[in-house]
Parts: structure tokens; sequence; C-alpha cells
């Protein structure tokens, strides 16, 4: 794909520093009206010692969804058994408070605790502890943080969820999978030649994706927990873009075996393809709607590439996007009510986001390259590539693009992010 330098104006930038050891996040906030919940999160107890600071990682988390913002702590220390003095902490402005703590046990596991106030209201919303290895600390943190996510906004937070990209870093190709903001990166698979489209099965245990180790796009599904992987299509020609369905039975793959790029539909096992539509046009980048009844695809059939939508059983093909003449890359929201995508304007490549209950569409990003957009398991949330002051960033936006963050990533070229589902 042709990458394109761009330049980002930023209205406002707040940058967080939480140590050395820890990412930078950057997050732009653009925009009026933005609704977030004013909320306290206490340093935890016994983090001090650890590399892990666990009080901060749940901020970044909780300030990279858009949904609120962070108001500092008062002086004193504060464990989950504390009682917050709420009069104070209302005055601060705050609705909610957590604190919690971090203890060794004796099995040389970590002990992490946390509880959660309604400050307006008085009210103890519980807590819960996880006991997690030192490894494991971050992840304890991200859980930490999708509960608090879920008791204020009745929504499934997505912090404990995980990404999955690909570098590219002089002549060495990498699949990487990370923690959703980006951190605890490991590599999955490294090769000299190209790897692109990682795709993650519903079940979060593999990653489907395209290699050209074989000097020709070949797709193979890779477990993530065991590193091991079986090769699905090597047929004659090209092998690419796969797509899972909802309840991970069945690939959607674009294969170019009988002349041409078109879809067709296999076993996620392997076995022989079946061709979903019979089409002089390349149709090319499937993407399984939620309920698995349809699927969005790119076509030139009309003389440009547009998104496009089919039943599984090939019948019924309509045009969706209109706006623009070249749209690309379909992501559909696991509500069904949003699609993603890719629209160049002019020279840029600009993420757009389509309201499919009425057609209506709207900008994300003010940047001019990005790609591969990925809706989060809630739908609250996207994650994309682009470049910013001309290097290579992964970024997440909401949906209405007025918070954004950049992720940390590994170093080189940054592309094709996949956002993994609950697990």
């Amino acid at each position: 794909m042709i990458r394109f330098i761009s330049s980002v104006c930023f209205s406002f930038i707040l940058i967080l520093f939480y140590g050395q050891s820890h990412a930078q996040f950057r997050i732009e906030v653009s925009g009026v009206g933005l609704t977030q919940v004013p909320v306290v999160i206490a340093p935890f107890r016994g983090q001090e010692a650890l590399p892990q600071k666990i009080s901060e990682i749940i901020m970044a988390d909780l300030e990279r969804s858009g949904q609120f913002r962070v108001i500092a702590a008062p002086a004193g220390v504060f464990d989950e058994s504390s009682l917050p003095e709420l009069s104070s902490l209302r005055q601060s402005g705050a609705d909610a408070f957590a604190s919690g703590s971090v203890s060794k046990l004796a099995d040389g596991r970590f002990d992490v605790r946390f509880r959660l106030w309604d400050v307006v209201k008085g009210q103890d919303l519980g807590g819960r502890s996880f006991a997690v290895t030192m490894p494991d600390l971050r992840l304890a943190a991200h859980r930490v943080a999708d509960e608090l996510y879920e008791k204020l906004t009745g929504d499934k937070g997505v912090f404990s969820t995980r990404i999955a990209y690909v570098t590219k870093a002089g002549q060495r190709y990498q699949l990487w999978v990370a923690d959703a903001d980006g951190e605890n990166a490991q590599s999955a698979l490294t090769s000299p030649e190209p790897i692109i489209s990682p795709a993650w099965s519903p079940d979060g245990n593999q990653l489907a994706y395209v290699s050209f180790e074989s000097r020709k796009p070949v797709v193979y599904v890779h477990n993530v927990s065991t590193g091991k992987r079986r090769l699905i299509a090597n047929f004659k020609g090209s092998n690419s873009a796969p797509a899972w369905s909802p309840d991970g039975s069945t690939l959607a793959l674009t294969l170019s075996r009988d002349g041409g790029s078109q879809l067709f539909l296999m076993a996620a096992t392997g076995g022989e393809p079946r061709r979903l539509i019979q089409s002089l046009s390349i149709d090319t980048e499937p993407a399984f709607s939620p309920d698995g009844a349809h699927i969005y695809f790119v076509s030139d059939r009309g003389g440009a590439p547009q998104i496009y939508r089919v039943t599984t059983s090939g019948q019924k093909v309509e045009r969706i996007t209109f706006t623009g003449t070249y749209n690309i890359s379909p992501s559909i929201s696991q509500d069904g009510r949003w699609l993603a995508y890719i629209s160049r304007v002019g020279g840029a490549f600009k993420l757009n986001l389509m309201n499919l209950a009425d057609g209506s569409v709207s900008a994300i990003t003010e940047s001019a390259a990005d790609e591969s957009p990925s809706f989060s398991p809630n739908g609250k949330m996207l994650v994309y590539a682009t470049q910013m002051q001309g290097r290579e960033a992964l970024m997440t936006s909401t949906l209405d693009g007025k918070v954004k963050a950049r992720l940390s990533g590994q170093q080189g070229d940054i592309r094709e992010p996949h956002w993994g589902p609950f697990y």
C-alpha cells in the first residue's frame, strides 16, 4: 500500500507522563460538548515498589476511552478499605472515587484489590481482587479499569483485550500481539517477506494472516498461545484478505485461482472453498456483519473502489458507500450500527464513519494517511494506523473523533492493526 506523509493539526494536546518505564500517551481532545465522568483514581497502596504503577495504567485507560476526565487525588494514603471524605470530593467536582492496594502473597503472586465509590450518591459500588504474577500486573490494572468502566457506564470495558498489528523495519516484517494500549507487545511471527491482513478469530485464540514467504500470498491461521500455525489457503494465484465469521466456523477469502480477485467462503479448518459471487470485477476485503448474514466488501464493479454488501448465500449485492470516489477497508461495529472505512479525499486517505441506519457519514480524523480501521469489541472506539509528523503511529479514537490517543508501538512502519475480541 502506498503511504503518504502528513501533518496533523491538534486543537489541544494533553500529554501524560507516567514514569520512565511506562507509556507516554498522547491524548488529543478536540471539539466541544464532551460528556465525561469526572473520576478520582487514588494511587494504590503498595504500588511504589513495583515497576507497574496500577493507578497510572487505570487512569490512562479511562482517559483514552473518552468517557472520563481524571481529577487529581486528594492528599493521603488510600486503599480498598478506606472511607473517602465524600463532601470534599464533591467540592472538587468528582463523581466517582476509586482506590486500592497491591500486596505480595506468600506464593509470590500479587494481590490487586480495588473499591469504587459513587461520590454524588455516597454509595459504595463494590470492588474486586485479582491474584496475579508479576508479568500480569499490567493485565490486572486493565481488568480493574474494565470493572470501573462497566460500573460507571453500563458498557463492558475493553482495556484487557488485545490488538494485533504488523511492522516493517528494514527488510524484516513482524506480526505483533499487544495489550489494547499498545504495551507488552509480543512477536508472533518474523519474516523477511511481507505479512499482511491479520484478523482475530472470535474466541481470541487465533490469528489469520497472509504471508508472502512462499513468494506469493498464502493464508495461515496462527494459534496465539502455542505459536503453532496451519496452512489454510495456498491455491493457484493470490490468496488474501481473510475474515472470520462471527461463530468462527468460516473464513471469507479473496482468491484469484479462477482469474481475477473474487470472494470465496471456506471452513476455518481448511478444505475446498465456495465462490460467493460470480463477478468479472475485483472483489476483495470481506468483512462479516455481526449476525453473520451479510458480507461487506470492496469492489470496482462501478468503475472505482466502493463498499458493497451481499448475503452469505451470495444474493442481493447492494452498494453501501456513495460519498467519495474511492472507499476501502470496511469494518463493522459489533452492534451492526456503524461502518468504518478509509476514503481517499484528494490525495489523502481519511478514516470515515457511516451510520448504517441512515447512511450519514462523518470524518473522524484530520490526518492524511489513515489505514485499516478496526472496532473495539464494545463498539465504542476504533484503532487504526496513520502517520503523524512523518512517523508511523497506532491510534485509537472515539466514534465522534473528539478523543484520540497515540498508542505505544514497536519501531518501524506500523501497518494493519486489528482489535481482538473479549476473551
